[in-house]
């Protein structure tokens, strides 16, 4: 089991850049596909990026792609999100997910753990 606690985040302008961490708990980090997933007011949560278990592959939301990156370091057991060009409809509570796979799933149905989530909000 794992326990996933983000931090980071808060307000930046239009254009701007922000940065969330997950820190996870537990030694078997390296064994979980991790996940970055948003939901704004109103609507569904989505898929916003993943990262295998080494870091080397990723895949991400088309809204996303070319401004967001996922990174992740094994050693101190956390996922990092940097967000840069960012826009108004990034606004919302960012959380991230763990799994253990093998595949990088972009169904939140498919991961088992869940950080508590955190507010980012972008104004225009």
């Amino acid at each position: 089991q794992v326990q996933l606690v983000e931090s980071g985040g808060g307000l930046a302008q239009a254009g701007g850049s922000l940065s969330v961490s997950c820190a996870a708990s537990g030694r078997t980090f390296s064994r979980y596909i991790m996940g970055w997933f948003r939901q704004a007011p109103g609507k569904e949560r989505e898929f916003v990026a993943g990262i295998s278990r080494s870091g080397g592959s990723t895949s991400y939301s088309d809204s996303v792609k070319g401004r967001f990156t996922i990174s992740r370091d094994n050693a101190k057991n956390t996922v990092y999100l940097r967000m840069s060009n960012l826009a108004p409809e990034d606004t919302a509570v960012y959380y991230c997910a763990a799994t253990i796979s093998i595949v990088i799933f972009r169904t939140d149905s498919s991961y088992d753990y869940w950080g508590q989530g955190t507010q980012v909000t972008v104004s225009s």
